[in-house]
């Protein structure tokens, strides 16, 4: 190999190594950034202000930008309160668009916050202060936070009521634009983008002091009536005696419900069982699904531990298969209950839709779960329980002897 051979070769591999190099010092300098995810809330600094567009920096590897309809959905108040250096919240739109850049929202972000707070606002049933922004036939419209909320005209407080005369919403109403109003929040709907609010609710005499006494009055495990006052996602909010409890989502029924509104409705006079009450927090746990009978355990009541059945295999999961039984019960067989031999996957035994033959192995009424298993259903240790029910329909008395 003659010299400039060496020196090619040298030089190649030096150039190997400078690509090798670059190519880690890329990667790890990406691998150190955060980078932004669609649909996401974000820090971020102005940089910039022009006519035309925002620049923001939420630590990514170019700026963001707010321009366009984005840009426009932005009042004059909510721009001219910017300013360059500012920190706030930004909704991701986009990640990276043809231009490289990250396309931001304020508005969706002050949005998105907003119903955060609010839903928060519900829970701790907290007094707001704000004022009447508008009205329409049925009521009156107030500002909470970058939100609408909607003041049917039976939760105005009665002297709010007493000053407004006439037939027509502009006679009743427009005089009241631009008042103040103390408002609480008695239903939150972000999907259907519903905020309930009601002034009487706020206006009612020492709240915290009436809770406290009927609080101290309420025993767990007692069943009340009370009266729906809000709705949310995660529940509905019952007063009983004056004093608002929870009934959970789950609490509601034994059937599934996606929302409360499907079964309640503000104003709704129902029956309530206490079960739990955080006097610390001053929080009343309350169920309505405690005072229905159980459908589950009335379907279970054919089943027994150690009983053979039939299922159709419906999911496959890396830990076990569930199976559909009789009155559309569903039961798990664990991974460990497939086969006698070692199992990796369900699917290298079972597939969707196979219809076995399983046995009992465990009922929890309280969880409502069953275990099953395939590879118990020949066991020896159930022979005589097989027997009896094998023989059952043989031994009842003939009717004629």
């Amino acid at each position: 190999m003659d010299q400039n051979e060496t020196l090619s070769g040298t030089n190649n591999a030096q150039g190997d190594q400078n690509n090798q190099s670059m190519e880690s010092l890329l990667a790890s300098e990406s691998f150190g950034i955060d980078l932004p995810k669609a649909g996401e809330i974000r820090k971020g600094t102005i940089a910039s202000i022009s006519q035309n567009q925002i620049l923001i920096s939420i630590g990514a590897k170019s700026e963001g930008v707010v321009a366009g309809k984005e840009l426009e959905q932005l009042t004059e108040e909510e721009r001219s309160a910017l300013q360059v250096g500012q920190e706030l919240d930004v909704f991701v739109i986009i990640p990276e668009d043809n231009n490289g850049n990250v396309v931001l929202s304020l508005k969706r972000a002050f949005e998105q916050i907003a119903w955060e707070n609010v839903e928060k606002m519900i829970t701790d049933e907290t007094v707001f202060d704000t004022k009447i922004i508008g009205f329409n036939k049925g009521g009156i419209i107030a500002a909470i936070g970058a939100l609408r909320g909607f003041i049917p005209s039976s939760q105005i407080s009665a002297a709010r009521r007493a000053q407004s005369t006439g037939d027509k919403p502009e006679q009743r109403y427009q005089k009241m634009v631009g008042q103040p109003i103390s408002v609480r929040i008695v239903e939150v709907d972000r999907e259907r983008r519903r905020l309930i609010l009601s002034e009487r609710a706020a206006s009612t005499e020492s709240r915290s002091e009436l809770k406290e006494r009927v609080i101290s009055e309420l025993e767990e495990g007692k069943t009340y009536t009370g009266r729906v006052t809000s709705l949310a996602d995660f529940g509905a909010f019952v007063n009983i005696n004056g004093a608002d409890g929870l009934v959970h989502l789950s609490e509601i029924s034994w059937d599934h419900v996606t929302h409360p509104k499907e079964v309640l409705e503000v104003g709704q006079e129902v029956n309530v069982k206490v079960i739990n009450i955080d006097r610390e927090k001053r929080r009343i746990g309350l169920s309505i699904r405690a005072l229905q009978d159980d459908p589950w355990r009335d379907r279970m009541e054919k089943f027994s531990v150690g009983q053979l059945v039939e299922g159709a295999i419906t999911r496959l999961t890396k830990f076990g298969a569930f199976a559909r039984l009789e009155g559309d019960i569903e039961g798990l067989i664990h991974i460990s209950e497939l086969s006698e031999n070692r199992v990796e996957h369900p699917k290298e035994v079972l597939h969707e839709g196979d219809v076995k033959t399983l046995r009992i192995i465990r009922i929890d009424p309280d969880q409502h779960r069953i275990g099953l298993s395939l590879r118990k259903v020949d066991s020896a240790a159930f022979a005589d329980k097989d027997f009896k029910m094998l023989t059952q329909g043989f031994d009842q008395p003939d009717e004629e002897s």
